[in-house]
């Protein structure tokens, strides 16, 4: 199998990647670039990792998370299911195995709120890890006087956070928000969805999923 590290030197995945963002951001989208999907195998990596999973099924989330977005180049609506179609054509040419694929793209194929579910420990780290990149960064739009909700709330998020408890029994996602910016009510508007999704995620893997927003406990 080639490795994460191997696989980010991928020219074509390059490619891929650097257009569905370029897609994204013509319809108006936050960063799906490679800050995100970095980030988001870090993130899976982390989460797998404290739970004690083998390193080789890190590396499959890994692997999965740097991935998971590319179905962007097609459409932004069924990313999910397109994108894990894609990654299955790009790691069999890579000479993957069939057990690997499939755990890969199973994970890419459910990490979308509405149609995914955490099928498996890697999609659900795949699920939480994505969910929870939430941070200003990601706007593009640099005119507040055209912020829609997503700017409003992305940009609202001064700092966040995704941590597992030293008993390993709940993960916690702690954000500090800029209600001058956002309001938490905005917060839930167009998260609320996500926010289930990774309670359910946090429960696959045998964790209790609580968000924290401004130091107060809202799930």
């Amino acid at each position: 199998m080639i490795s994460y590290n191997e696989l980010r030197e991928n020219t074509d995945i390059k490619t891929y990647i650097t257009r569905a963002d370029e897609s994204l951001k013509a319809l108006g989208y936050t960063e799906h670039s490679f800050a995100h999907v970095t980030k988001v195998a870090e993130t899976a990596e982390y989460i797998l990792e404290t739970l004690e999973y083998s390193k080789y099924n890190i590396e499959l989330a890994k692997i999965a998370g740097y991935l998971h977005d590319i179905g962007n180049i097609i459409n932004r609506i069924d990313h999910s299911q397109s994108g894990a179609v894609m990654a299955f054509r790009i790691l069999d040419n890579l000479g993957f195995d069939a057990e690997d694929i499939a755990t890969i793209v199973t994970a890419i194929g459910n990490h979308d709120e509405g149609t995914g579910v955490a099928v498996n420990p890697i999609a659900a780290a795949l699920i939480l890890a994505d969910k929870s990149d939430v941070r200003r960064s990601r706007v593009r739009n640099t005119d507040y006087t055209t912020f829609d909700i997503h700017d409003r709330v992305n940009y609202s998020v001064v700092s966040s956070s995704l941590n597992i408890s030293k008993g390993k029994n709940f993960i916690k996602l702690e954000l500090e928000i800029d209600t001058a910016i956002s309001s938490v009510m905005d917060y839930f508007e167009i998260f609320l969805g996500r926010m289930v999704m990774c309670r359910k995620a946090a429960e696959a893997l045998g964790l209790t999923f609580k968000l924290v927003i401004n130091n107060q406990t809202l799930i």
